[in-house]
């Protein structure tokens, strides 16, 4: 009976096809504008790392102007260490089970051979970045901590540098020349691209690529390589001191810090360890401020640095609103594709049909609209994506559309439509068979 209904449906479609046409439009506008921002929105709100999301924690300590307003949550203090606390605290013994102390910079990749150098973006940090963040392998593996100590010139490298540079072949023991410095390949990462990038502190780069070298955080202090990325300082470094020193030496703030906390108890615990550390650095002269010490997991620090911004959720509200718009509009073209089928619904009743049905029948004919206004919705979603990976720079991991939400948006557009539909085909299957006979 279904392939029956079904197959009425489509010649019914093929009878009045300028109707049918503005049906499918008008849920397609509808669910092109939701499932784009919903796509993007729902990327950006994700779990970058949920197998471990609650155990990873993201430290901020208020060490800011003293003259600046009171701190009351952790959105009120700034982001990133500066160096000298991050150091201080990786190499104390704390209650953390492992610590990560890092920053963003970069260096030009010089190949073997005649290739050109380019430019590359390099995560300097510690060897317990690696297990702390289930970074997975491909070839190798990370360095450990007697090269954190020795300064060593080992580097780890994604597959993406790995296959521009070495053919994908196993790279580990080949040199890797930086700028003017040579490197030891450890390990090769494996596809792995977190979004949103949580471990950085810069929202303004949070959707992009993962870094392609990663090298001892050490060794990139000892060769005085810059930071790339947000750095920001309440007073001016000692001039006394050569350049770099200072820098390293001042209130700026330009690195990350992170630690693995495993139980409720261990997070009590570090907490403590870091009012504790900062009632230290008050005794001689710094954290002027009342003390404000913050920890947060994955989750709540996506919170904290707003990766999902409220401009995206009243986005998202206006699609949904605009997607009802649309399914209003197809409520009143289907009452009037319906009602105009009041003769041939006659005929089917007059024949025997039930009104149960009259009533399947054409719902199988509003899912079928539905189910194209889905697959119309699903190409202008694509083409909103497109839009918006050209206009927003660090946005092409938040603008593919998977199959999960290629099936989300038919299913969408079916519900809505089946919605839509239940009350003009609840009306003509209501109708009074023998007084439209009359009038045929």
């Amino acid at each position: 009976m279904f392939n029956y209904y079904l197959r009425l449906a489509l010649s019914s479609i093929r009878r009045t096809p300028v109707l049918s046409a503005l049906m499918v439009l008008a849920l397609g506008l509808g669910i092109g504008a939701f499932m784009t921002t919903f796509t993007v929105y729902h990327l950006m709100s994700g779990d970058p790392i949920p197998h471990r999301s609650d155990m990873l924690y993201a430290v901020q300590l208020d060490n800011w102007d003293p003259n600046r307003p009171p701190t009351e949550s952790a959105r009120d203090v700034r982001a990133q260490l500066t160096w000298q606390d991050g150091n201080n605290l990786v190499l104390a013994d704390t209650p953390a089970t492992r610590q990560v102390h890092m920053y963003g910079t970069g260096a030009v990749v010089v190949p073997e051979g005649n290739d050109p150098p380019f430019d590359e973006s390099v995560r300097a940090t510690w060897h317990s970045f690696f297990p702390m963040f289930d970074v997975p392998f491909l070839y190798g593996g990370p360095w450990g901590q007697a090269e954190d100590e020795a300064r060593a010139g080992v580097a780890v490298i994604g597959r993406e540098l790995n296959d521009k540079l070495f053919n994908g072949e196993n790279s580990v023991g080949r040199d890797l020349q930086l700028d003017d410095q040579h490197y030891r390949v450890v390990g090769v990462i494996d596809d792995w691209q977190p979004m949103p990038r949580f471990y950085h502190s810069d929202w303004g780069r949070a959707f992009e690529d993962t870094e392609q070298v990663f090298i001892p955080m050490n060794r990139a202090i000892d060769l005085q390589m810059g930071q790339r990325g947000n750095t920001n300082c309440w007073k001016m470094p000692d001039e006394d001191l050569p350049l770099f020193e200072g820098f390293l030496k001042s209130e700026c703030v330009f690195t990350q810090f992170w630690a693995e906390l495993e139980t409720p108890q261990q997070v009590a615990a570090y907490k403590d360890y870091l009012d504790n550390y900062v009632r230290g650095q008050k005794a001689i002269g710094r954290f002027e401020r009342p003390l404000a010490t913050f920890i947060s997991d994955v989750m709540e620090w996506m919170d904290v640095m707003r990766v999902v911004r409220d401009d995206n959720r009243v986005l998202l509200r206006l699609s949904f609103l605009f997607l009802l718009v649309c399914v209003l509009n197809t409520v009143g073209l289907l009452m009037a594709k319906f009602m105009g089928k009041g003769g041939e619904v006659a005929l089917r009743r007059a024949m025997g049909a039930s009104r149960r049905q009259v009533f399947q029948q054409n719902l199988i004919e509003v899912g079928l609209i539905g189910v194209l206004g889905g697959l119309a919705g699903a190409g202008l979603a694509w083409l909103g994506l497109r839009a918006v990976e050209n206009m927003y720079r660090g946005y092409q991991h938040l603008v593919h559309l998977d199959a999960v939400m290629l099936l989300t948006a038919i299913a969408t557009a079916t519900v809505f439509a089946v919605l839509a539909g239940m009350y003009p085909v609840w009306r003509v299957s209501r109708l009074a068979p023998a007084g439209l006979l009359k009038t045929q």
